[in-house]
């Protein structure tokens, strides 16, 4: 296992510098005041062409020829096996960019988060229009240089979730968007029957963020390996699993997005948390796709966090932090978190719009790669969309086109896994029913361990060892399924609206 150990030691350097510029990112958005943006770019910059510099160089090469001769043999699912076979993966994907050009790319979007950041604060889509052009730019050259046989695409989806493809992608979307949009319009004729009024009104930012704390803390997350700051757009970043970050944003008079948005982000953090100790600073180390990671923070969000057993639980603590609320029914508010709405920000939808959301998104970014739009035209693009999916037009840029940070980053490809992510949390979680009928009743009374200990046995420790395909089809039997999401949407919207 010479070759084996060789490659284990050099990927573990590469690693750390992976996690240093992870720190840094974390900071850029966190902590770092805004005139820090050019050293930043230029810190990133090099960090992130060291590690593809030292990770695509004829010494991995030649140690990944090496080392699958070593485990030759071995168990398919072994960790020795299955590090060296997703390790060829990436190299083979890697050294396809040039190092320079990584290098460039991770200045570019260094540099267009505090421009979208401002954009965004002041509703001027103008002012990042150049940064998005370049990045689009980049982001095609990407795509030739990792190679594809129809769409360009293609190439940056697989960069997300190995084996999607925009065909495939929209075959699924396909198969249940009449479903969604048939659900929405059957509500939409009694959407009188439900009120949201009780989660819209006072709710300080220190009460929000204390009773955000206490329900993260009881459903698992662990802050003894992890903390929960604020950020313009929350997200999760880890370093190890051991330093796992989350972020959320507060509105003091609304309760559902700082709330729903830290359990989120959360189930990403859990997720991380949740991976073997004994794979954590090698390549396995992580979530094996953001498919399966969307799985983790939907599931916790919605079919934990929006669920009546869950404020069954929550209620008599929620009025602990918010005494204003103490004549709140357990009904009231359970309908009033689960109100649907045909509404202009994604993060903060309800289950039955939320994948309209995501498909316009897929959309466009199909279409600007293409060159079928034009940066300059986004905004006309989305709010012209958004009305054939909503029937409602976003007043400004801030609340369309500008809402997220997707683009500035880079992450073109990305929101597909959203929705993608939404099926499976209903396949999972069906399934650690079907092994564990007692969930429902335990998370009434506050108990959530047996679901996140199935979740770790069943998806969490794995880390990358396996696809997000060759994942569900071990844990369900079954590969990517919108039929049990509709039919949860369509029982338990039924049931808020009296269908």
């Amino acid at each position: 296992m010479e070759n084996y150990q060789k490659l284990m030691k050099k990927l573990s350097k590469i690693n750390a510098l992976r996690a240093s510029a992870g720190v840094l990112e974390w900071d850029l958005s966190v902590y770092m005041p805004p005139a820090g943006e050019e050293a930043r770019a230029n810190h990133l910059a090099v960090l992130e062409e060291l590690a593809h510099q030292y990770f695509t160089d004829d010494e991995t090469g030649t140690l990944i020829h090496g080392a699958q001769m070593d485990v030759e043999g071995m168990p398919y699912d072994s960790d020795e096996a299955s590090l060296v076979r997703v390790v060829s993966q990436d190299y083979e994907d890697e050294i396809k960019l040039p190092t320079e050009f990584v290098a460039e790319q991770s200045h570019a979007t260094t540099m267009a988060h505090q421009i979208w950041a401002k954009a965004r604060a002041d509703n001027d889509f103008n002012a990042f229009v150049p940064a998005l052009a370049r990045i689009m730019e980049l982001k095609r050259q990407e795509a030739d240089y990792r190679g594809y046989d129809k769409n360009p695409y293609d190439a940056l989806l697989s960069g997300y979730d190995k084996g999607l493809n925009t065909e495939l992608v929209k075959e699924i979307f396909d198969g249940h968007k009449p479903q969604l949009i048939a659900l929405i319009a059957d509500i939409s004729k009694v959407e009188g029957r439900v009120s949201d009024s009780l989660v819209h009104g006072s709710f300080p930012i220190d009460a929000q963020r204390a009773f955000s704390l206490q329900v993260l803390k009881a459903i698992g997350f662990d802050f003894e390996r992890g903390r929960l700051d604020i950020a313009v757009h929350p997200f999760e970043i880890n370093f190890s699993s051991n330093d796992v970050r989350l972020t959320t944003r507060y509105h003091d008079d609304w309760l559902n997005p700082a709330l729903f948005g830290s359990m989120h982000e959360a189930g990403h953090g859990m997720y991380e948390q949740g991976v073997a100790q004994k794979l954590d600073g090698t390549i396995l180390g992580n979530g094996t796709s953001l498919s399966v990671h969307e799985s983790q923070s939907r599931l916790w969000e919605n079919l934990v966090g929006r669920s009546k057993g869950f404020w069954t639980w929550a209620l008599p603590h929620f009025k602990q932090h918010f005494p204003h609320m103490a004549h709140v029914t357990l009904d009231e508010l359970y309908k009033a978190i689960n109100k649907v709405e045909r509404s202009f920000i994604r993060v903060e939808a309800d289950e039955a719009t939320y994948n309209l959301h995501i498909m316009l998104r897929f959309e466009l970014e199909n279409d600007l790669l293409n060159g079928r739009v034009a940066i300059k035209d986004l905004p006309h693009e989305w709010n012209g969309r958004f009305e054939q999916f909503f029937g409602i037009t976003p007043p400004t840029d801030t609340l369309g086109v500008l809402q997220d940070v997707h683009w500035s980053a880079g992450l073109v490809g990305y929101f597909p896994t959203y929705a993608l992510g939404n099926l499976l949390s209903v396949q999972y979680y069906n399934q650690a029913l079907k092994d564990h009928p007692s969930i429902p009743t335990e998370i009434e009374n506050g108990k959530f361990d047996t679901l996140l200990t199935w979740l770790q046995t069943n998806i969490h420790q794995h880390g990358r060892k396996f696809t997000t395909n060759e994942l569900t089809q071990r844990v369900t039997g079954e590969g990517i399924n919108s039929a049990p999401y509709i039919a949860y949407l369509q029982k338990k919207f039924g049931d808020v609206y009296g269908l």
